[in-house]
């Protein structure tokens, strides 16, 4: 069975038990990346703070993602030392948001 994420943009469908994990990526991450899975389209906006800073990051519908990656990047701030923050989420958050990016990444790109 699969429930709605709601979100500024719609609902969109993911199992019942990644629920949770799309609603804390909304929250956390949608305000650089994209993950339709999530509601989010950070990476789809202007992109650009004031100033010049760089805030879209990697769009997830394009970009296949695995977990120790994603756990990585949100240990360290990413990978390019850009402005995502270490530690946006810790522990246990940390590992379902890193399994949820990995199953839900890439759906969108071409093959």
């Amino acid at each position: 069975m699969a429930a709605a994420v709601a979100g500024c943009g719609g609902e969109v469908d993911v199992k019942d038990e990644d629920r949770v994990a799309a609603t804390m990526f909304n929250e956390y991450c949608s305000g650089c990346h994209t993950l339709k899975s999530a509601n989010s389209y950070g990476s789809k906006a202007e992109g650009e703070l004031e100033g010049g800073e760089r805030t879209n990051g990697p769009n997830f519908d394009q970009r296949k993602e695995e977990r120790e990656d994603v756990l990585f990047a949100i240990r360290n701030g990413g990978f390019s030392g850009a402005i995502m923050p270490a530690n946006i989420v810790v522990g246990d958050e940390a590992e379902v948001l890193a399994d949820f990016v990995a199953s839900y990444s890439g759906q969108g790109a071409a093959p």
